[in-house]
């Protein structure tokens, strides 16, 4: 609708973006550093996303589909690549031959299916321990790839944020097919895959949940930044006295009288009932909690100690990924990506 300002936003920090892709780029070392943009670049926009990343000097994207691929083809560019991590289906040769997205081929399908149409330069992904995409590394990768023009070789870590032996296992297996497959490049690492050290790094790094201000594993606290700040809207101010209860089922009865805003957000927008009980927003450094439960449009959050917030004020949605994660039971993953479509997007 033309005009029209929604009750909800998210506020995006376009420094701490650049600020988190150049922490990466220097923990990848002599890697180059690229940007899972998938998922409609975390949910954040993708082509907002890629335009700053390749202006500060990434140079390589990650989308899932060919659908996300043409999103984003406006903006490639000499030097700028774009690789499909599903590969390419039938469906989508027509697009991919006149693409310059590269498919990233999985199956021994759809190598034969780009060879046989003359793809030309394309990636492979290997699966080593995930059991997802890729072709088996106990395979013939060799064989299965001869002839192919490969720009990356890569894999994925099933495990990076954890302390496991399986992430040694797949590198050494992934250094096995290296061995007997030429390829310009060969890739391992996503963002926890970073933080693991050089023995991951390779030739190119694939981050994702760390560009964002998601916090893979511990080594990145405290040098990645938040980049995604949620904002609502108070639509009604009220008054809880107390043995009112309030919200679906009634699952919170006020023991004292309250003060409360009513929020335009809910479980429609990506804050799930998890945050029922346990969410907050943040005023001046006060952390006000939602009480009752979370709906399909709303929130009610106690804003008793704030007897200046009114009809009509803005306030911030307490959403730091790695505590909002526990206290929700969701993903630093799921909390990106689930953010609506009824958010503004409000870049700095």
């Amino acid at each position: 609708m033309h005009g029209y300002i929604a009750p909800l936003r998210l506020r995006l920090d376009g420094d701490a973006l650049i600020s988190n892709w150049r922490w990466l780029t220097a923990q990848s070392g002599g890697a180059a550093c690229g940007a899972a943009i998938k998922a409609d670049g975390y949910g954040l926009g993708a082509a907002e996303v890629m335009a700053r990343l390749i202006r500060a000097g990434c140079r390589d994207f990650f989308v899932s589909n060919w659908g996300e691929a043409a999103a984003v083809e406006h903006l490639l560019e000499d030097g700028i690549a774009l690789s499909v991590l599903h590969g390419v289906r039938e469906e989508d040769m027509a697009q991919a031959l006149g693409a310059r997205a590269r498919p990233v081929l999985s199956t021994p399908m759809q190598v034969a299916r780009w060879r046989a149409a003359g793809g030309g330069v394309c990636d492979v992904m290997v699966d080593t321990g995930m059991n997802r995409l890729g072709l088996d590394w106990r395979d013939d990768v060799a064989a299965v790839t001869e002839g192919l023009e490969i720009a990356t070789l890569m894999s994925h870590l099933a495990s990076a944020d954890e302390d496991v032996p399986l992430n040694d296992t797949q590198r050494e297996r992934f250094v096995g097919i290296m061995g007997t497959v030429s390829a310009a490049r060969y890739s391992l690492a996503n963002s926890a895959g970073i933080c693991l050290g050089s023995d991951y790094r390779f030739d190119l790094t694939r981050p994702g949940l760390a560009l964002y201000g998601g916090i893979p594993r511990a080594q990145a606290d405290g040098h990645i930044r938040a980049v995604v700040q949620p904002q609502a809207q108070v639509l009604q101010r009220r008054r809880l006295i107390a043995g009112d209860s309030i919200g679906y089922n009634a699952i919170f009865t006020a023991e004292r009288n309250h003060e409360v805003a009513i929020l335009n957000l809910g479980y429609a927008d990506g804050y799930l009932r998890g945050f029922s009980g346990r969410g907050a927003v943040l005023i001046d450094g006060e952390r006000l909690p939602v009480l009752g439960r979370v709906s399909m449009d709303l929130i009610a959050v106690d804003v008793s100690l704030r007897a200046d917030v009114a009809e009509g004020d803005w306030l911030t949605i307490d959403y730091a990924l790695p505590e909002a994660a526990r206290l929700s039971s969701l993903s630093q993953y799921e909390l990106l990506t689930g953010l609506g479509a009824r958010f503004d997007r409000v870049w700095n």
